[in-house]
Parts: structure tokens; C-alpha cells; sequence
């Protein structure tokens, strides 16, 4: 179960790459490149820092993933993009598992729980920040003025202190991604923005 969860919030993370690829007129090898990273870039990152063999490569499923998702988004992407709102609370999901999961990982292995917790966040956001680098964008985690870093940094702090207490397993991370999730859609509906620095006008 937890692995048909994680290759859904890749699906979602892959169709936001492919789609950044299109905006940026890219070909369909550059909307790949864009789909693959956002989608496996956080992980990758969080399992270079723990040492180990990433897991996107040690199944066909999280590499044929993001090109299924490239390939949907190819053909039919004015279709991907008018659905848009329904994928960013798919989105948004992904967001909350990922940071959750990065950080019982990290944990797992022996990091402190301030430790996990950066690594966590790294899971969730380390796709996107790459994607927008290779498209030349600022980093949503260095602008996070849709507050996209601050939910998956609650949920993977949530995380650790649960873990800290004995609480592990699903339920401690269904808590955590729920709380990432529940507060990314409330700052998409609500349109909370984080502050500028102070005299800075948007």
C-alpha cells in the first residue's frame, strides 16, 4: 500500500514537471528530464545523504512512472492543464506523504530528529527545487510565497516528535501528511503568503 501511495505523489510530482517542461517550450526529451527529477529528485537526495542505494532505482515502476506521466502530459496537456486544480490537492498529498515518509526514513537510519526533519522537507520540495533550477525559475524553497516548504517542514517535525514519543508505523505517518496536507490546501484556498523582508512591497 505504501508503495502504490508513493508512485501516485510521483505520477503527480512527474505531470507538474512535464507541464513546466511545455510552458518552457522544452522538447519531449527536456519535459521527461523536468518530469523525472521533479518526481525523484527529493528522494534520490534524501537517500544519497543517507548512504544508501535510492530506491528509484531499485524498481521499474518509479522510472516508468514519470514516463508515463510525460507521455500523457505530450499529448494531451491543454487536458492536464484544466484539471490543474485537482492535481495541486493531489499535489499537495504527495507534498504531505513525502515529507512524512523522508523523515521515518531518516530517522530509521540513525539521524536526530532535527536532522530527519531537514531531511524530510528535503524529500518533499528537493524535486521541485531542482525542476525549477534546470528551468531556470527561483526555487519555491527560496520562495516560498505559497507556502509550500513551511507545510512539509510542520509534517516532518510533526514526524520526529511522534517518533520521539514511540509513535511510529502508518498512523504516526498518516498524522504527519495530513497535517502537511490539510494546511497546503488552506494556504492555496486561503492564499496565504509568507512575509517579505520588511519594507519590501510585492
Amino acid at each position: 500500500m505504501s508503495q502504490i501511495l508513493d508512485l501516485v505523489g510521483i505520477f503527480v510530482f512527474a505531470l507538474s514537471g512535464a507541464l513546466m517542461g511545455v510552458r518552457k517550450r522544452l522538447d519531449v526529451v527536456g519535459m521527461l528530464v523536468l518530469a523525472g527529477m521533479t518526481a525523484l529528485g527529493g528522494g534520490v537526495l534524501r537517500d544519497l545523504v543517507l548512504n544508501v542505494r535510492p530506491i528509484a532505482f531499485q524498481s521499474l515502476g518509479y522510472v516508468l512512472v514519470p514516463v508515463a506521466a510525460t507521455v500523457i502530459v505530450f499529448f494531451w496537456h491543454p487536458h492536464v492543464a484544466r484539471v490543474m486544480p485537482a492535481i495541486l490537492v493531489l499535489d499537495a498529498a504527495g507534498l504531505g506523504l513525502f515529507c512524512a515518509v523522508g523523515t521515518e526514513k531518516a530517522l530509521e537510519y540513525g539521524l536526530s530528529p532535527l536532522h530527519a526533519t531537514l531531511l524530510g522537507v528535503t524529500t518533499a520540495v528537493g524535486g521541485g527545487m531542482l525542476r525549477d533550477v534546470l528551468a531556470r525559475e527561483i526555487p519555491t524553497l527560496l520562495y516560498d510565497r505559497q507556502l509550500y516548504a513551511v507545510p512539509a517542514m510542520l509534517g516532518s517535525g510533526v514526524m520526529a516528535v511522534l517518533s520521539s514519543y514511540g509513535l511510529h508505523g502508518w498512523p504516526a505517518t498518516l498524522a504527519a501528511a495530513l497535517l502537511a496536507f490539510g494546511l497546503r490546501i488552506l494556504a492555496m484556498r486561503r492564499r496565504w503568503r509568507a512575509p517579505l523582508a520588511k519594507g519590501v512591497g510585492d
